[in-house]
């Protein structure tokens, strides 16, 4: 069966993207899944975040998207079982000028992935691929939804988080009438939710009253432990399984395989 492509977007910067990816990611390993993972972002915080050295980055998402590598060739396994990486380099700063004047310039990550199956962890294919956009609505973010099934969007329970969130949602119905018909919105996280703000409970009854059923019931809270993690190399889940914003993740992991499967069903 193909692996179901999940992008991880929003044009906002310091939303919970790569938190989210490195997590999602470990989490759903950590129920049987195999799970690649695409740096898509020039800072390379979810390979840094996995503990992937630079110098280990010989091949990376940029390779890969210029045609000069496969993502079999690129991807490294992580010291999260079930878990490899296409890494990112600051190479891909440069990627938009490299590929700007090529026709299928929005199709390079969709054309990669036709030889995912070249990909396998513990000896089978891959089951499910997290991309880790920038947070820009650049090329590289458009290359993730022409190649992904669906979208999902960490969102920041902050004040100005739906005025980005409609830009996004225009982005994603060009893109789904121009180039890719079936990009679908998974859902919508709501991120750094802080129980004892009034403002995160009303960004939260905000969003869900604008977006319905799309927003996940879960909610991830505003955790130290989350953002100590990714200094050492770890997703929260190996450095703390049993804080408040791992277990978050492990419920949403499981919502998001119950929405996969409607999907799928659909």
């Amino acid at each position: 069966m193909a692996p179901r492509i999940l992008t991880l977007a929003n044009q906002k910067g310091g939303v919970g993207k790569t938190t989210t990816a490195i997590n999602l990611a470990t989490a759903l390993a950590a129920i049987g899944e195999r799970v690649l993972i695409v740096d898509l972002d020039p800072q390379g915080n979810a390979s840094t975040g996995l503990g992937i050295s630079r110098t280990d980055r010989a091949v990376s998402a940029y390779d890969v998207l210029v045609g000069e590598a496969g993502v079999a060739e690129a991807a490294i396994m992580t010291s999260v079982p079930n878990v490899a990486i296409v890494p990112s380099t600051m190479d891909l700063l440069g990627v938009e000028l490299t590929i700007a004047g090529q026709a299928d310039r929005a199709f390079k990550l969709r054309n990669a992935f036709k030889a995912l199956d070249d990909l396998t962890i513990n000896g089978r294919t891959v089951s499910y691929v997290l991309i880790d956009c920038p947070p820009s609505l650049n090329l590289l973010t458009v290359n993730s939804l022409v190649a992904a099934d669906a979208v999902l969007v960490p969102l920041q329970c902050e004040f100005f988080a739906l005025e980005g969130l409609s830009q996004l949602l225009q982005t994603i119905e060009q893109i789904r009438s121009t180039l890719n018909p079936r990009l679908s919105i998974q859902g919508v996280v709501m991120t750094m939710f802080d129980k004892r703000n009034n403002l995160s409970e009303q960004v939260l009854n905000d969003v869900r009253s604008e977006m319905g059923e799309l927003v996940y019931d879960t909610v991830i809270p505003r955790n130290v432990r989350l953002s100590e993690a990714p200094s050492y190399g770890k997703p929260a889940l190996l450095y703390d399984l049993k804080c408040a914003g791992s277990q978050a993740y492990l419920r949403l992991a499981t919502e998001v395989i119950r929405r996969e499967r409607r999907l799928n069903a659909a």
